[in-house]
């Protein structure tokens, strides 16, 4: 029989409803009943597309009697961590602590009925192996050590308590102290660890680590900016880059970019998406033309639900195994195309080369550049590229028929915000209307279905919305709605991100110390209350509410939301000045409070604002706000409000300095390069 987790939303939720186990999703009665009963709790928090959390699900869960075992000593609660990041930020941080080392999925927590966690880890095999126990045994010794020594566990959970409080802890520095020092210091700190030879930072395994790449491309560094290219170039010629499909896997198991873990998350592909399109705005390079646009079609492709919004994710996994969806035999490869085809791709593939997943498969990646292979096979680069082409297109048919990767398809706000600014940003870049349409019908989806009486809810699926949405889902879409407002001025838009703005003011914001709780103020009470603002491998809410803040001031002439930015850039100075790793998002916010966004503002007819559209999204310009304002538009806030004739006039202000309108693009293009870079950036 199906347990509770039968009537959840969450499609991992729902893979768990025919175990054994009598699992609760978190809720009021499960904390009841363990309190009741004075049963310690298992909580288990995982995602649909982990690999792991499939495995430890097929060993244990599924097991009847580990089950068994299971029911008869615990509560047993299950939690999709993207559906309760909150509870999946509160125990990950005090596994941390607990465990001292770094967290995962499948997260297994053991909790006191307070809920306060005495013991953790991460995936438990069924039997003792990979120098961990069994999960049985580990059962049986936890419900043992609960029940008899319980003293030294309510002494232990004190203290956890009151580390979890002191883990976020903010400082004061007063705006006088602001300086570029910390982004000095950030790009220094990036450069320690930078892969020259393939990019990236640190070792295997690697990660995008969008944030951070966001924040020294725009810095105006040089060495900051090569770093950036560097990294996006050994990425999008690696096979963490579906080089059939398109979209970006989670992370890289080694240093070259070359093996994924094959799950695709949208989190990271719509970053990645606004990345490569301001990549090729700088450089013109073909390759970050190619991996934007590919992004944008699997996006469009695989990810669209039906109402308009995106899922979630993709699984690693097909038929129990990870990455069997994406990997290739050479024979079928030898199958499906001519020689002339075969020739091309496999050099450029690198099938010409040793098995590459697991010594017997080929995963795909730019072995030799297509340049390379046209020369060294005696073709011009125009007939490499046609027959390179035509496999491409002759093998993705063949990878479409194979069983499909599970799609895990709740939409979640913050991650399709994150999508929604991708699309939009690459739209602008590329001009492509269809980009643009498609994510200003996600953006009216999440208005009309999850926007209700002045409250934003995080989730929904069939229909069904629900969950008190959190600080990043309202940070990450006013960020989606000031970038369509720049591809096209919509007044419900700006309408809902003041109105969103004000939310999060009011609700999330700590009056006192400055900064955003990632919780609304009425949300349950938990064992801690997170207010952070490290990156992880999303950007921080902290980071992005402070940036789009700033930036929704210089639209509305709303000094609250300036006062905000400021007080949450004062909360997390001292720490981005005392180690600066990880606050890439407070340091971009940091950098617009030293030297604030030009905003280009244009007036018009609206037949002619396109033109002047399209020549300041085509060059990489760093935080410039534009706004087109066709002739005729009324109710605009007072700071917009510019004169509108017969032909366009822009005019260009950077925080309190306007210059005169400007009638003509090259007058306009003439003041843009005067602003230059910022001076801390030589």
């Amino acid at each position: 029989m199906p347990n509770r987790l039968q009537h959840e939303t969450s499609p991992y939720l729902q893979q768990h409803a025919d175990n054994p186990v009598h699992w609760w999703p978190w809720c009021d009665e499960a904390l009841e009943l363990a309190r009741r009963e004075d049963r310690p709790i298992l909580l288990s928090i995982g995602y649909s597309a982990c690999h792991w959390c499939h495995v430890m699900a097929h060993e244990s869960f599924e097991d009847a009697e580990v089950a068994a075992l299971m029911n008869r000593l615990f509560v047993n609660i299950k939690v999709d961590r993207e559906e309760r990041p909150d509870l999946d930020q509160i125990y990950q941080s005090a596994h941390q602590l607990l465990a001292r080392r770094g967290g995962g999925w499948p997260l297994t927590v053991f909790l006191t009925p307070d809920g306060t966690p005495f013991f953790s880890g991460t995936y438990f095999p069924k039997t003792p192996r990979y120098q961990l126990p069994g999960f049985p045994d580990l059962l049986e010794q936890i419900s043992a050590a609960f029940h008899n020594q319980r003293s030294a566990i309510d002494e232990q959970n004190a203290s956890l308590r009151a580390a979890l409080a002191r883990s976020d802890a903010t400082g004061r520095a007063h705006p006088s102290d602001f300086s570029p020092a910390p982004l000095k210091s950030l790009i220094a700190t990036l450069a320690s660890t930078f892969d020259t030879r393939h990019g990236g930072f640190g070792e295997a395994p690697k990660f995008p680590q969008p944030a951070d790449l966001d924040f020294l491309l725009g810095s105006g560094n040089a060495a900051a900016r090569d770093m950036a290219l560097k990294t996006l170039r050994g990425m999008a010629g690696g096979g963490i880059f579906d080089q059939l499909g398109g979209g970006f896997a989670r992370y890289s198991v080694d240093e070259r970019w070359a093996i994924p873990h094959f799950e695709k998350m949208l989190y990271d592909n719509g970053p990645l998406l606004a990345l490569y399109a301001d990549a090729w705005a700088l450089t013109g390079e073909p390759l970050f033309a190619r991996v934007a646009e590919q992004t944008a079609e699997w996006a469009l492709r695989e990810m669209r639900l039906p109402e308009g919004g995106f899922a979630s994710s993709l699984d690693a996994d097909t038929e129990h195994e990870e990455g069997r969806f994406y990997v290739w035999d050479k024979a079928e490869v030898r199958s499906l195309l001519d020689e002339r085809e075969f020739h091309v791709l496999s050099r450029h593939y690198g099938l010409a080369r040793a098995p590459n997943f697991e010594g017997r498969h080929w995963h795909f990646h730019i072995a030799e550049p297509l340049d390379d292979v046209a020369a060294n096979l005696g073709l011009d680069e125009a007939e490499a590229a046609a027959l390179l082409a035509s496999a491409r297109a002759r093998l993705f048919a063949r990878r479409e028929t194979r069983i499909r990767p599970g799609r895990d398809d709740k939409l979640l706000v913050s991650w399709n915000a994150l999508m929604i600014h991708g699309l939009i940003r690459a739209a602008r870049v590329f001009d492509r209307p269809d980009w643009l349409a498609a994510a200003t019908r996600a953006i009216d989806f999440v208005r009309s279905t999850l926007w209700r009486n002045g409250r934003l809810l995080a989730t929904c699926k069939d229909g069904r919305a629900h969950l008190d949405a959190y600080l990043d889902d309202h940070a990450f879409l006013i960020n989606a709605l000031v970038e369509s407002l720049q591809a096209g001025y919509r007044a419900e838009d700006l309408e809902f991100a003041e109105d969103l703005a004000d939310a999060m003011l009011d609700d999330f914001q700590d009056q006192a110390g400055g900064g955003f709780y990632f919780t609304r103020h009425d949300h349950e009470t938990l064992i801690h209350r997170p207010k952070g603002a490290h990156d992880s491998a999303m950007p921080s809410g902290n980071g992005i509410a402070a940036q789009v803040l700033g930036r929704l001031a210089h639209f509305t002439g709303e000094t609250r939301y300036l006062a905000a930015a400021e007080r949450t850039l004062q909360a997390y100075y001292p720490a981005l000045r005392a180690s600066p790793g990880g606050y890439a998002s407070i340091a971009v916010a940091l950098a617009e409070q030293l030297a604030p966004p030009p905003v280009a503002v244009l007036r018009g007819p609206a037949a002619d604002l396109p033109a002047w559209q399209r020549k300041l999204a085509a060059h990489y310009r760093p935080g410039l706000l534009v706004l087109a304002l066709p002739t005729g538009l009324r109710g605009l806030p007072p700071v917009l409000d510019k004169p509108a004739g017969d032909a366009v006039n822009a005019w260009l202000c950077r925080g309190v300095e306007c210059m005169p309108p400007a009638s003509a693009w090259s007058s306009l293009e003439a003041e843009l390069i005067k602003i230059g870079k910022p001076a801390w950036a030589d």
